[in-house]
């Protein structure tokens, strides 16, 4: 419900162009609408576990990416390290970030296993 909110109060500010940020909140709503319909109608069968792990591992991941932006585009040591967030230290920075949760993504996915007779 937190990633959510996060996601919905992005809109809530005024703008006039439609900036990376609108997009990527865009797509993590999608991603977890359908997370919610894997936890809560599906109720994790069959393929929907999978549905629900990848995309609550994704929706994460796009949350830790707007923070990295930010941070880079906030903190005075970040800022001179990559003032354009093209430059070496911020691709590095989001390259590890993704390899993380790609890692984090698979173990979930391997170790969240069918429960018999019931959900986990």
């Amino acid at each position: 419900m937190t990633t959510i909110a996060t996601s919905v109060t992005g809109f809530g500010f005024p703008f006039v162009t439609f900036l990376p940020s609108h997009a990527v909140g865009i797509i993590s709503l999608v991603v977890l609408a359908a997370v919610i319909v894997a936890r809560y109608v599906k109720h994790l069968n069959g393929a929907w576990r999978n549905v629900y792990v990848v995309g609550t591992v994704l929706a994460l991941y796009l949350n830790v990416f707007v923070l990295l932006v930010q941070l880079f585009r906030r903190l005075p040591a970040l800022i001179v390290a990559a003032p354009k967030q093209q430059e070496p230290p911020f691709l590095l920075t989001q390259l590890l970030v993704l390899a993380l949760f790609a890692w984090l993504g698979r173990a979930a996915a391997r170790g969240f296993r069918s429960v018999p007779g019931g959900v986990a």
